[in-house]
Parts: structure tokens; sequence; C-alpha cells
């Protein structure tokens, strides 16, 4: 049976560099992913997501505003966000945002939820870290009841209570589309399927099949909670260029600057070359190369994960605009009918 798979995109808002090697303004860093997002709906690219951040190196700290301004230049590419970080944010504004961008977009959105890679959204919003874990259960536990888009009663320790409460706008449809993003631990995945959410994998190093026992647990763990099958999508940084050669070394240079600038908070060792050719190689991380290596790649990892959707973070830390533009045009004109065609072929 043919296998059928969602291609989209997702950006953090990385601050790039200007032709001079000299970092963008983040207001032309915004204006720029809108250009991107219009251009990925142009090639026929199902879904752009905007990431959320609260620091110097990303531009977006407000996803909804941006994908409220693609929304008005495009037309068919669906919307997101990658991820809405939901510990520190609160549930209803983020369903009455989503919910209007549904309506502006007239039916194109969703919701990524999340805890994100960083952490500091909690202080910025007088959150205690501390507090982590039952932020992010309580909020999403709210939010699933928000969902279903009937009068909400729920109490917690995180928030005040309501009581009977609807909230507005709804969305034509009835139903916010919305994915849990999972790093990789077996309580994450579990939590999806107990919601009855799609699951997305964030794969940012090591094999993409490392997480096929994530995709069995899932499965079974929707079976266990009498849930139909949902979606499986995963995210990985990726890259095209003519040859592999080409894109290799166009994105090395920043992508090991964004790996070294992250890894001065988190205590990690400058990745090598050896290191970053190991995960750009057939069983790695990262989809870097020609069209047809990195068309190969994506139908390699949708067959073994069972993918319904792959999204390439395209964004890599200081990379030109111009250069992420031509990497968009080759995935949605080449790589996407290869990889398409490819799973037809099944």
């Amino acid at each position: 049976m043919a296998r059928k798979i969602e291609l989209g995109l997702d950006t953090f808002g990385d601050v790039t560099y200007d032709g001079g090697g000299r970092p963008l303004p983040q207001d032309q860093v915004i204006r720029n992913v809108v250009a991107e997002a219009v251009l990925a709906d142009e090639v026929g690219l199902d879904f752009i997501g905007i990431g959320e951040h609260h620091r110097e190196d990303f531009a977006v700290s407000a996803p909804d505003v941006v994908l409220a301004a693609i929304a008005g230049q495009t037309r068919n590419i669906r919307l997101g966000s990658a991820v809405t970080v939901l510990s520190s944010d609160d549930p209803v504004r983020v369903f009455q945002r989503f919910s209007t961008l549904d309506a502006v977009s007239n039916g194109r959105a969703e919701v990524i939820l999340g805890r994100g890679s960083f952490t500091e959204s909690f202080p910025l919003f007088g959150l205690d870290l501390g507090d982590y874990d039952i932020l992010f259960d309580e909020k999403l536990q709210l939010f699933t009841e928000l969902r279903k888009e009937k009068p909400v009663t729920w109490a917690g320790q995180t928030r005040g209570p309501l009581e009977n409460k609807t909230i507005y706008p709804p969305t034509a449809s009835g139903s916010l589309p919305t994915w849990i993003a999972v790093g990789g631990t077996p309580q994450s995945v579990v939590r999806a399927a107990h919601y009855g959410l799609p699951l997305m994998l964030a794969i940012i190093g090591g094999a993409p099949m490392n997480f096929s026992p994530f995709v069995e647990l899932y499965h079974k763990a929707l079976d266990q909670f009498g849930r139909p099958r949902l979606p499986v999508g995963a995210h990985s940084p990726g890259y095209i260029a003519a040859t592999d050669e080409q894109a290799k070394e166009e994105m090395w240079p920043h992508y090991v600057d964004m790996q070294e600038r992250i890894g001065r908070e988190r205590g990690w060792s400058r990745m090598t070359r050896g290191q970053f050719e190991a995960e750009a190689g057939p069983d790695g991380a990262l989809f870097v190369g020609s069209p047809e290596t990195v068309a190969t790649k994506i139908v390699k990892v949708a067959k073994g994960l069972g993918l319904d959707r792959w999204d390439m973070k395209y964004s890599l830390g200081t990379l030109p605009h111009e250069k992420l533009m031509r990497s968009i045009e080759l995935y949605g004109k080449e790589v996407g009918p290869a990889v398409r065609e490819q799973l037809a072929a099944e």
C-alpha cells in the first residue's frame, strides 16, 4: 500500500548574517521568515512551523503574530508553532490565539505543544523552574479540555479555576489540530497517547531509527488507552544545495558556530568536522546534501518510522536568508516530488 506523507518546514527565526557576515537586525529576520514561508507555499510544501524563543540569537517571540502575517500572503500551506512552550503560557490564551489564526487563515492553523529546549521564558514570565513538571502537566490537561470547544470546568494548582466557561472564538471545524512534541522520553510519548494527540519527534542528533522504540511505545499506548491510530511526525535539521559537497560546506561553519554557542550554555564540547560528517551521513540526524541525497534519506526514515509528516528545521544559525530560500526552493520543487514518487511506488 502506498504511503502518503506531508512535508513541512520549521524555523526558530535564527538571527542570520547578511552578505558581509554581519548579523541582521531582528525585525529584518522576522520579515525574512515571512518571505521564506511564502516561498514554501509557492513550491507546494504542506506546513510551516515557527518556534518561540526569548533570546538574542532567535528573533521570534510571538509565533502566532508571524503566522498571521504569513496567513495573509499564502493560500494552502498549513501554519503552526514549533513549538508553543505551554509550560510558560496560558492555555486559554494559546487556544484563543490559534483559533483566531485558524479563522484568518481559513482553517489552516495547527499548534505543536512542548516544553521547549530553552528555559528563558520561565523567569521572563515570573514562573519557578521548580514547577517545571506540574506546569506542563496541568496546562496540557486544561488545553485538551479547551480543544473540545464546549463549556469547561477545571481546577488545578497553577492557575485560577474555570467554571462552565466557553472560550471564544471557536474554530470552524470544531477541533484545533494539535501535536505534542517530544525529545525522546517514554513518559512524554505515553502522555501524548493518553491525551489522544499526534506525536512529533524532535530528532536533532544520532540515528533517526533509534526513535523506533518510541513509535512502537506510542502505538502500544494508544491501543491500551482505546484510541485510534494517530499521526506520527519527525523534525530534523536539514539543508539542500545542488551537490552534497556544496550543501555541507555552506552549512558547516554556521551550524558548528550555533552548536558551540548553545554548547557553552549547556556544557557541550565543540562539534568536530568528523561528527558533522557522521550526522550528515545516511544514518545521521542531519538531512544535508543534494535533492537526491535528502529525498533518499527522508524516504528511508519515513518508511522506517512510519511517518505521516516530516519537517525540516531549515534555519541553521547564521546561515544567510538567500541560501535558506534556495534550500526551500529545492525542497519543494525537487525533494518533495521525489519523496512522494518513491513512497507511492511501494
